[in-house]
């Protein structure tokens, strides 16, 4: 009875210690709920970056390269013709679309309204109308389709829509049509207009022209997969020995009209163009959408639209293609992204962990009270496991559910896998790390001080594993890069992580010495502020090393993800620098019109600009006399400059410096002018004079310097001279330089000096680089890893001056009985907090740029930076350390451990000290 009394009267240990310590709970909480949502938002948002970029990149592509074009010939001569008729009706050919379209494997799905069917002619046929417009006196050449939903997908403009009198045979011999504004307005075409198209049996089809449209989206499926439906074209005649071109154009007949094209000699056939659905698509369906892309090409899925369109049905796509892309840059970009993972992942670990330390040191003397009076360690831990459980698992929730509200449209099973692993992290480390210390007594008042500490030999091997492990890494990574295309490696991925633990377990050795050497010249200094505070240092415990390993490999992490954005922005102002050769570029070099005095003092004049060097550019100059020059004489491109201008613009631009001496000797003796070459001519050239053919005459050259790179060309052979000793010396490009170009102005001048002329912004070229989804994507997760590495860092910062509090503030009541001034407690805290925050500093410093310096041959940034610009052009995208994002964090570390200590100081000056001054207190 008693006992059933008294256990009634107990209250819940969880409800109790919840209470007691509330605050230590809710910042439990607040942690596991900030590092449960970057854990759950990860995988979404890189979920969600690809699956944009996938539908951006079938839905940017031309729907010609996008369109699932199926295609097939009418029933062979031999049928009867009502046979044939009738597979080019309108309801079979309809009946026929929605099979098509439900035949298609999944993922693989049709845009409806955006697809179309018909029958069109394959081979053009000549029109010999005398009021159709004739270039060069050749007739054009017409094709003739009749679409479905005409009336859908334009609006009428003049005249009245084409339609099909009665049912249309072989015999039928007139017919309606249409055409666009576009092919009207330059074939002369008028409502009325006929025109007699060639049959098999002599009697030509007459097509009379009822109206004229006008596409409602021209750049949509219907209409751009097949230009010549939209507008007409000026087509080359490859027969002709000299050029000669002529209209090629296409007449949009009544729907259900397709019949009457069997008699025509145009080989006609049938169409269904099914423009893909990318609204559903994810970026897990691309091995799924490439497999049924495939069946429906050349395989099985292939066999099942033969059975609907007939035997020789075939399927065209180059949707495969750009899929393949899609999954190059995926490739690409994956690993780079995943080291930015890997580092967050292992500082919110080792920042968990501590927060766990930080708490089992506080509850050391209760937990060590109740092992005394008859605790078990399992019921010790199964009460730290409850109480932690009760404020984690609903923080861990809350992140997940955070996250999916953040990002929406993502798997969410990677997201559960993050959120649960940083729950069960949280609630196993804690209480097993705890209930660990506790079993053994220790005696009271024992000494860890990290200056007399010896390493055991189970952490020598396992930092020596550790070693290993990192060397493996770092030696991948270099070896095989991140653009092998093999996906994520976890170890290679680790490789900055493992760099940042290396140089932290070396740290941890060498901190010992300096504090000896430092020892023993502050304690023959007067005072005893400089000595408490080192030897307060060096009674630390040696179990630091993990805000030590917390804060290099979030300083580490931070240096390489502001490292590899310094990396991205440095490759897109390359790559945009070698594409226009200045801030701007303006040039009519396609025709050689040269540049006006007017015009050159008014582009001067425009807003932003600080200086103009005029060029002369003739391309595929022949490096050979005149009289030697055949088809397969090797060409360069010839310069002419003002040396002074062109060698301000190399040193605005950061090229190599221009040697303008190199051009101011003038010509030789024998005439040859002095040039500035690219490395392979003047391998070319040597030290002789070279005879090459300009648009003037010839010239001779010979090599007074060489470069391997210049602003006018960017990436061939070249040869550069003073344009003002060429025969025709007048510039045909302006290289402009100057900041806030003024781009409007700028154009609006090139179009007063002529048409020819173009401008090209090197801001405009750069924004080029940074087009697609996939690449904001990572550079934002790359963004947030800075943002991330630097808040734990300084958090590992916090958590572990909050670990030695109390033992401060006790230390600080007992020195002011003895006369310490509040200024000199200041100081000593200050002081006793300095080495390790310089020691993290320095070592994140070096641990960060050695980590870069190792890492950066196989990190290959170029899909991040440059996946918008273009394939032919060659462009580096290397990582480098990045000064601001090394020091930044750093500096912020020991500027936070000296404010702590400030606040905390102050702080105890104002408190009483009975509390800290109590007999017995073991602080």
């Amino acid at each position: 009875m008693n006992a059933a009394k008294i256990q009634a009267a107990c209250a819940p240990w969880v409800r109790t210690r919840l209470r007691t310590a509330p605050g230590v709970s809710a910042a439990l909480a607040v942690l596991v709920f900030l590092t449960a949502f970057l854990a759950a938002v990860f995988p979404r948002s890189v979920d969600a970056y690809e699956t944009r970029a996938l539908r951006h990149d079938v839905t940017a592509a031309s729907p010609g390269q996008s369109v699932l074009e199926v295609t097939t010939l009418p029933p062979p001569l031999g049928l009867a013709p009502s046979v044939r008729e009738s597979a080019m009706r309108e309801k079979v050919l309809a009946r026929a679309h929605g099979e098509l379209i439900g035949a298609l494997p999944a993922p693989v799905r049709a845009d409806v309204p955006a697809s179309s069917y018909g029958v069109h002619t394959t081979k053009p046929l000549v029109a010999d109308e005398p009021w159709l417009p004739r270039p060069d006196a050749v007739p054009p050449r017409l094709t003739y389709a009749a679409p479905s939903a005409l009336q859908e997908h334009s609006t009428l403009r003049s005249g009245r829509w084409p339609v099909a009198r009665d049912a249309v045979t072989l015999e039928t011999r007139e017919v309606e049509a249409a055409v666009t504004e576009e092919t009207a307005g330059e074939l002369k075409i008028e409502p009325g207009s006929t025109v007699a198209v060639p049959t098999t049996t002599g009697t030509p089809l007459t097509v009379r022209v009822t109206g004229i449209v006008t596409p409602s989206q021209p750049r949509g499926g219907y209409w751009a997969v097949d230009p010549l439906l939209r507008a007409p074209s000026l087509v080359r005649d490859p027969g002709s020995p000299t050029p000669v071109f002529y209209w090629r154009a296409t007449l949009l007949l009544a729907q259900d009209t397709g019949p009457a094209l069997l008699a025509t000699t145009g080989e006609p056939e049938m169409y269904w163009r099914l423009a893909p659905d990318a609204t559903g698509l994810t970026a897990a369906d691309v091995p799924a959408l490439e497999s049924g892309i495939a069946a429906v090409e050349n395989g099985p899925g292939l066999l099942e639209l033969r059975d609907i369109a007939g035997p020789n049905t075939t399927l065209t796509t180059d949707l495969d293609a750009i899929l393949g892309a899609y999954s190059s840059t995926r490739a690409a970009i994956g690993p780079v992204v995943t080291v930015a993972a890997v580092g967050i992942g292992a500082v919110a670990a080792v920042v968990l962990l501590m927060t766990g330390g930080l708490i089992g040191t506080r509850r050391h003397h209760e937990l060590a009270l109740l092992r005394s009076r008859g605790g078990s360690l399992r019921g010790i831990g199964g009460r730290l496991l409850a109480e932690t459980a009760v404020s984690v698992v609903p923080a861990a929730a809350l992140g997940l559910a955070a996250a999916v509200l953040v990002v929406r449209e993502a798997r969410f099973l990677p997201a559960l896998v993050g959120a649960a692993a940083v729950g069960v992290l949280v609630c196993v480390v804690l209480p097993l790390r705890t209930t660990l210390n506790h079993r053994r007594p220790v005696l009271h008042g024992a000494r860890d001080d990290v200056t007399r500490a010896r390493p055991s030999r189970r952490r020598t091997v396992a930092e020596l594993t550790v070693l290993v492990l990192a060397i493996g890494a770092v030696a991948a990574l270099r070896r095989r890069g991140t653009s092998t295309g093999s996906g994520a490696d976890l170890l290679v991925s680790s490789a900055p992580v493992l760099v940042g633990l290396i140089g932290a377990l070396a740290l941890v050795r060498l901190y010992p010495l300096p504090l000896r050497l430092a020892a023993r010249p502050v304690a023959r200094m007067r005072g005893a502020v400089g000595f408490l505070s080192l030897a307060r240092a060096g009674r630390a415990s040696s179990s630091g090393t993990l805000p030590l390993l917390a804060l290099l490999i979030a300083l580490t992490t931070a240096a390489f993800g502001g490292s590899v954005l310094a990396g991205v922005a440095d490759a897109r102002d390359e790559a945009a620098l070698r594409a226009v050769g200045a801030d701007a570029r303006i040039s009519g070099e396609g025709a050689l019109s040269p540049v006006s005095d007017g015009f050159l003092r008014q582009v001067r004049d425009a807003d932003g600009v600080k200086d103009v060097a005029p060029v002369r550019i003739e391309y595929g100059t022949p490096l050979a006399a005149s009289a030697d020059v055949r088809s397969d004489t090797k060409r360069a491109t010839l310069v002419g400059v003002e040396p002074d201008s062109y060698a301000r613009l190399a040193r605005g631009t950061g090229l190599p410096a221009f040697p303008v001496a190199s051009l101011g000797s003038g010509p030789g003796r024998d005439g040859a002018l002095p040039a500035v070459v690219s490395p392979g001519l003047a391998e070319r050239f040597g030290d002789r004079p070279h005879t090459v053919r300009s648009e003037a005459g010839d010239i001779t050259v010979r090599v007074a310097g060489v470069l391997p790179r210049t602003s006018a060309v960017t990436d061939s052979e070249f040869m550069v001279v003073d344009a003002r000793k060429l025969a025709k010396p007048g510039a045909t490009t302006l290289l402009v330089t100057g900041s806030s170009l003024d781009g409007r102005q700028l154009r609006a001048a090139a179009r007063e000096a002529g048409p020819e002329f173009g401008v090209r912004l090197r801001s405009a070229e750069r924004d080029r680089f940074v087009d697609t989804p996939m690449q904001s994507g990572a550079e934002r997760i790359y963004g947030a890893a800075v943002v991330a590495g630097a808040g734990y860092a300084l958090l590992a910062v916090l958590l572990s001056l909050l670990q030695t509090a109390p033992e401060r503030t006790t230390l600080l009541a007992r020195l002011r009985t003895m006369g310490l001034t509040t200024r000199q407690g200041r100081r000593l805290l200050a002081f006793e907090a300095m080495p390790q925050a310089l020691l993290a500093a320095s070592g994140g410093l070096l641990v960060g740029w050695a980590t870069i310096a190792l890492l950066a041959p196989g990190i290959d940034l170029g899909a991040l930076a440059l996946a918008g610009g273009d394939p032919s052009a060659q462009h580096t995208a290397s990582l480098r350390a990045d000064l601001p994002s090394l020091a930044l964090p750093a500096v912020g570390v020991v500027v936070l451990a000296a404010a702590v200590a400030g606040v905390q100081a102050w702080w105890a000056s104002r408190r009483g000290s009975v509390k800290e001054l109590r007999a017995g207190d073991t602080r």
